[in-house]
């Protein structure tokens, strides 16, 4: 049977939802089952993913079982395959950098992280023992040390990598390079969710371009209880991630807004959430003759399963490339599965463009320039 062997960089909210997914799947007959965008990729179902090297930093995870340390605090998430077969695979201790940020200290254990005492693995070593296809980059909002540490382990060790955080490195042309030169496929950056904030935002805007109006000013404003906004209250390590969300929904308009009339991104911490996620939107526009309307939504999702959602297609696709020995940044893969991607498309464009790139056709075109959507 084939596998497609990944290694996870962080093992928090987002990486215990995918391997709780994976093990969900394989228990459940695909055909019957919601939640999947592709129940097939190139032969791969979710169930075919198989977690062989996991690394983080927490006290409360290193050392110990997979199965055991994705459950442990300050993990938050929502638990809906509890029974994780054991794996035989101990979480490791990868390097600290920046993934802390130094107010957690001010929050209590359960809130936030708290580094182990150990010295870190050599990573790429590990990588390479463990035969990893792909290495999957779930480290915090701001880690950008950290991310581009483990994006060059990857490129070391020759492994696919998929990067589900707001540190660009697929759209970065330097890593970018890096990648297409080793032919190593990348995917990145920063996860969209299956159904969340940015996806529906990005839809009504664009909805509302297609239908004639002129949209004025909007803002996406989230609240959450994860430690992802936890970290996020650290304003400075907020940079990229305000970029990636803002881009996302400008690539969306027929005419750029400005900055002062438009913003995306994270409002506040709120314990209880936990690993729930509130979106509050609203779009101004001008309609027929001028006048104007506005839109307001509320939306609540559970944050972690709908980010592992996509999680699984973009592995499965790096997987894939891997096997049609394509390097480099994913296009069509990314613009679908990801905020900030190299390329920016209409989602219903990238659509077509993935699963013209999982079916084969014509693999080239999805590795080199696509023109973006104004």
């Amino acid at each position: 049977m084939k596998t497609i062997r990944i290694a996870i960089a962080g093992l928090g909210n987002c990486a215990s939802s995918l391997i709780q997914g994976i093990s969900y799947y394989r228990n459940h007959e695909l055909d019957d089952v919601a939640g999947l965008m592709h129940a097939d990729i190139g032969g791969y179902g979710p169930s075919d993913i198989e977690v062989v090297a996991v690394f983080d930093i927490d006290r409360r995870k290193v050392g110990f079982p997979v199965e055991e340390a994705m459950f442990a605090q300050p993990n938050c998430t929502t638990v809906f395959h509890k029974d994780i077969p054991p794996t035989g695979v101990i979480v490791q201790m990868g390097p600290v950098l920046d993934g802390v940020a130094d107010h957690m200290a001010n929050y209590p254990d359960r809130q936030a992280f708290r580094a182990a005492d150990v010295a870190s693995v050599d990573v790429p070593a590990v990588l390479r023992e463990r035969k990893v296809d792909v290495l999957v980059s779930y480290m915090p909002v701001g880690s950008e040390q950290a991310v581009r540490y483990y994006a060059n382990a990857a490129l070391e060790a020759g492994t696919g990598f998929v990067n589900c955080v707001p540190v660009f490195i697929a759209s970065n042309p330097e890593f970018a390079a890096k990648f297409t030169a080793k032919k190593l496929p990348i995917v990145g950056d920063d996860i969209k969710s299956q159904f969340g904030a940015t996806i529906l935002h990005r839809m009504l805007v664009r909805l509302m371009g297609d239908r004639g109006v002129q949209v004025k000013r909007t803002y996406q404003l989230n609240t959450g209880g994860n430690t992802d906004f936890l970290n996020m209250l650290e304003r400075t390590r907020l940079e990229s991630k305000k970029i990636s969300k803002t881009e996302s929904v400008q690539s969306q308009l027929d005419v750029r807004l400005d900055d002062d009339n438009i913003h995306v991104g994270p409002s506040d911490y709120v314990p209880w959430q936990k690993d729930n996620k509130l979106c509050f939107l609203r779009v101004e526009w001008d309609g027929f003759g001028g006048v104007p309307m506005n839109l307001e939504a509320r939306l609540s999702v559970e944050d972690s399963p709908n980010s592992a959602g996509v999680a699984v297609d973009a592995i499965r696709c790096c997987k894939i490339a891997l096997e049609r020995g394509i390097g480099g940044p994913l296009h069509a893969v990314s613009s679908y599965t990801m905020k900030h991607p190299p390329i920016q498309m209409r989602d219903s464009e990238a659509r077509e463009q993935l699963d013209a790139f999982i079916a084969g056709s014509n693999p080239r075109q999805h590795t080199q320039a696509v023109v973006p959507v104004a």
